[in-house]
């Protein structure tokens, strides 16, 4: 992992409690460098007096490149509405469930949650060894990407959650079924089994749901950070216009050099000319044909996660290369790229509250680190390591203005967007 004192970037400032313990991500604390922690901790515990009383700031401890997903869990701790959701969830499981990587992530949470000291570092061990027996991509100490992370930890999240409904639904039913078989057995005489509740009896809860077109399941997970788009393809001969309707969990976009976030939106909703080998099939005149496409946002989530594609394949040099370009984000942004099925739609602000930074020249090695805003606050996350930031400083991880970097490799790269008000 690279140090950032390797780098003249802000990172290195001397008020990072890295540069106080000298301690490389991922390796144990040196003897003595537990009460220069100590000493910071209390120093940080100070500086955070104004900050909400519930509110905890705790550092994750490494577990030899884990940085990816300590990054990631800081920033879904700190979104409020999925964190209160998760404690919620918690508060309700019984205590013979069975270990998954969401009841895991919801008994960290609530650790940190219900910790005396407002400051400190928590051991996320029991999740990460969740994730490494769950899939086999995070099982290695090598370099993970934090996006692919996020997308495995949202979509599990959402299965779990989805098994369970399922669950308790099928439970339900036949509770119901054997209540109905009960009331049917009461009546008694021959004609019995030849009522309406004779016949359901008969009909497993598995033949019951094939009967009837069971609705997607919508998880709180879904409600938090599930938005739709809008495909819309208009055949150039015709005139006709194809919608098809996609769900997100979170935007990824393309990027370029010294560009801002807000161009960036607008260049994923852009038109897109389909002809030559690219032709449209369209239903209407039953052929391909020349078509114009674009996406638009039809639904915004509560909470926005956009994704900054930072590594790019390059096919003339057979590999990947991460882009150092400066992409500027807003503090507070508006969406236009919306349709008009949700008129509030564009006139939603949201507020930036996390970015999950890549450290680093390449997508095969580096560092992650989280900026998190607490109140009036930023903070820097860094494995075990926290301290107070202002905002000029989650401003300079915007990018470099020259291609390739030089100096600057603190580079934002998921950034979480909330709801004002």
């Amino acid at each position: 992992l690279l140090l950032f004192a390797e780098h003249p970037s802000w990172f290195s400032l001397d008020t990072l409690l890295i540069v106080h313990t000298g301690k490389k991500s991922g390796q144990t604390v040196a003897p003595g460098a537990g009460a220069v922690m100590g000493a910071n901790a209390s120093k940080l515990e100070k500086a955070l007096a104004e900050a909400p009383e519930d509110e905890r700031y705790y550092g994750l401890e490494n577990f030899g490149n884990t940085c990816y997903c300590n990054s990631v869990l800081q920033a879904l701790y700190f979104c409020k509405p999925f964190r209160e959701r998760l404690l919620k969830y918690a508060a309700a499981l019984p205590p013979t469930t069975e270990e998954n990587l969401l009841n895991c992530l919801a008994e960290l949470f609530n650790q940190i949650n219900s910790s005396k000291k407002k400051t400190g570092v928590v051991s996320p061990k029991k999740f990460v060894n969740r994730l490494r027996r769950d899939s086999e991509l995070f099982r290695g100490h090598m370099h993970q990407d934090a996006h692919e992370f996020l997308n495995y930890l949202l979509n599990q999240s959402c299965e779990l959650l989805e098994q369970e409904a399922k669950a308790n639904s099928q439970q339900l039913q036949q509770q119901q079924q054997g209540g109905a078989g009960k009331g049917a057995a009461a009546g008694g005489g021959a004609g019995a089994g030849a009522g309406p509740a004779a016949g359901v009896a008969a009909v497993s809860p598995t033949q019951a749901q094939g009967c009837v077109p069971q609705p997607p399941i919508t998880t709180w997970v879904h409600e938090i950070f599930q938005g739709k788009l809008v495909n819309e393809t208009r055949c150039l001969h015709c005139e006709t216009v194809t919608c098809r309707e996609e769900v997100f969990m979170d935007l990824s976009l393309e990027i370029d050099q010294n560009t801002s976030l807000t161009s960036c939106l607008r260049n994923f909703s852009s038109m897109e000319m389909l002809d030559r080998d690219d032709k449209f099939f369209c239903d209407h005149c039953c052929c391909l044909q020349e078509a114009k496409k674009r996406m638009l946002l039809r639904s915004v989530p509560p909470c926005l996660i956009l994704h900054l594609k930072r590594f790019k394949y390059l096919e003339a040099q057979s590999r990947l290369r991460k882009l150092m370009y400066r992409v500027v984000f807003p503090m507070e942004l508006k969406l236009a790229n919306t349709t008009g099925d949700d008129p509030a739609a564009g006139d939603t602000l949201y507020n930036l509250t996390a970015v999950v930074v890549h450290v680093g020249s390449g997508p095969h090695h580096g560092h992650y680190v989280s900026l998190i805003k607490s109140g009036p606050q930023w903070l820097f996350f860094d494995d075990e390591n926290v301290e107070l930031i202002t905002e000029s400083q989650v401003q300079s991880t915007f990018g470099s203005t020259s291609e390739y970097g030089q100096n600057n490799m603190d580079h934002g790269y998921i950034l979480f967007y909330e709801r004002a008000g």
